[in-house]
C-alpha cells in the first residue's frame, strides 16, 4: 500500500491528500464522505476535534486542468491510509472542506533560554491548577473547556471538582485574584492510574465555563496518532515549580527550560532508571542533570515544535530528585493515551 498523508490548506480549508509516488497534493472528493472521517482526520493531524465539515463545489475553487483527486473507496474499513484511490475527476463535482479545533500556535514571542522567566503569551496553553488558593500543579489547555494534567495531582484529593480552579494566561501568581480562576466541573483520571508506579499518570478537567481564547490563552495540539519521538529532539518544559530542589516553594513567575528527549531504552538502562519506565512514560533532560522539571511543575506541558505547530508530547510526572545526574525527568507519554483522551472528551 502506498503511504498516504493529509493536510488542510490554511487558505481555503480544503482537505488535501498526498499519495506516495505521485507528485503534488490531491483534492478529496466528497462522495461517500461522512462526518466520522473528518473527526478521524483531525485527530490524526493532532487536533482534538473537527469543528466544521462541508462540501465545496469544484467550480468555486481555482483548480488547474491537471488537478487530480482522491476518492474514498466503496469498501471502507481498515486504516485511513488504506481507503483512498486516485481519480481524474469527482463524480459529484464537489470536494471536502474541513476545519479542526484550533491549537498549537502562539503569538510571535521572543525566544528565551532555559530556566528564564517567560513573557506573556509564550506558552499560551500553560495553566496553573490550584486548590485551596494554592498552586498545586501545572496543566495544559486542550480546548476552551478541557485541561489535561497529571493524575497524581488530583488523585489524593479524591477528585471532587469543588475547590479546584484553573488559571490561564497567567505568568505571575501574585498578579491575579482568585476570582480570575475558572472553576472545574468534573475531574476524570485514568482508571488504570497506579499511585505507586505512576503508570497512566493523566487526568482531564472539564471546566464549568469555557476559557476565552486570546494571545495569552490558546490550546496546544496533541501528537498525531503515528508519532515517532526521536532521541535528542529539543523540547520545552514550563512551570512554576521549585527552581532548586531545596527551595520547597513554587516560584512566583513561570519558568521554562529546553530539554532533549532521551530514548526509553537508554532511560530504562541500569545507569538511569533500571527498568522503571512503562510504555506510558518518556524521558527528557540531560544525563549530567542541572536542567529539569521539579515539584510544582507536575501536570505541566512538555512540548515539541513540529513546523509552526507546538504539540503536547509529555506531561510532567516524576523523577528521582530534581536535576540529579543520570535521573532525567519522566513524563507521561501523551501519544500512548490519545484514545483515552478522545473518549473522555467525547462522552462528557
Amino acid at each position: 500500500m502506498p503511504l498516504v498523508s493529509f493536510r488542510i490548506n490554511s487558505e481555503n480549508s480544503l482537505l488535501e491528500v498526498q499519495v506516495e509516488g505521485r507528485p503534488g497534493w490531491l483534492l478529496a472528493c466528497h462522495e461517500r464522505w461522512d462526518l466520522s472521517l473528518g473527526t478521524l482526520l483531525c485527530r490524526q493531524l493532532g487536533y482534538l476535534r473537527a469543528t466544521h465539515q462541508k462540501a465545496v463545489n469544484l467550480t468555486d475553487v481555482r483548480a488547474d486542468g491537471a488537478q487530480q483527486f482522491a476518492q474514498i473507496r466503496a469498501e471502507r474499513g481498515g486504516r485511513l491510509q488504506d481507503v483512498w484511490q486516485v481519480r481524474s475527476r469527482c463524480e459529484s463535482g464537489r470536494i471536502v472542506a474541513l476545519k479542526c479545533s484550533e491549537c498549537g500556535l502562539r503569538p510571535g514571542a521572543a525566544r528565551v533560554l532555559g530556566g528564564a522567566d517567560v513573557p506573556r503569551g509564550r506558552w499560551p496553553w500553560q495553566v496553573s491548577v490550584q486548590h485551596g488558593s494554592q498552586h498545586r500543579c501545572g496543566g495544559s489547555v486542550l480546548a476552551p473547556d478541557w485541561i489535561v494534567t497529571a493524575a497524581h495531582c488530583v488523585h489524593r484529593r479524591r477528585r471532587a471538582a469543588s475547590g479546584w480552579l484553573v488559571f490561564a494566561g497567567v505568568i505571575a501568581h501574585g498578579s491575579v485574584g482568585q476570582e480570575a480562576g475558572a472553576p472545574v466541573e468534573k475531574i476524570i483520571y485514568h482508571s488504570l492510574y497506579d499511585d505507586k508506579s505512576l503508570d497512566y499518570d493523566i487526568a482531564l478537567m472539564k471546566l464549568k465555563v469555557p476559557l476565552n481564547f486570546s494571545d495569552a490563552v490558546r490550546a496546544v495540539c496533541l501528537p498525531p496518532s503515528r508519532h515517532d519521538l526521536l532521541q535528542g529532539t529539543q523540547c520545552w518544559v514550563s512551570g512554576w515549580g521549585y527552581t532548586r530542589p531545596d527551595q520547597a516553594q513554587v516560584t512566583e513567575t513561570l519558568k521554562e527550560a529546553l530539554v532533549p528527549l532521551i530514548s526509553t531504552k537508554r532511560c530504562n538502562s541500569s545507569c538511569m532508571y533500571a527498568g522503571e519506565l512503562t510504555a506510558r512514560m518518556l524521558c527528557a533532560g540531560y544525563p549530567h542533570g542541572k536542567v529539569d522539571a521539579c515539584q510544582g511543575d507536575s501536570g505541566g506541558p512538555l512540548v515539541c515544535q513540529d513546523g509552526a505547530t507546538w504539540r503536547l508530547v509529555g506531561i510532567v510526572s516524576w523523577g528521582q530528585g530534581c536535576g540529579e545526574p543520570n535521573h532525567p525527568g519522566v513524563y507521561t507519554n501523551v501519544a500512548q493515551l490519545l484514545p483515552w483522551i478522545y473518549h473522555v472528551t467525547e462522552i462528557y
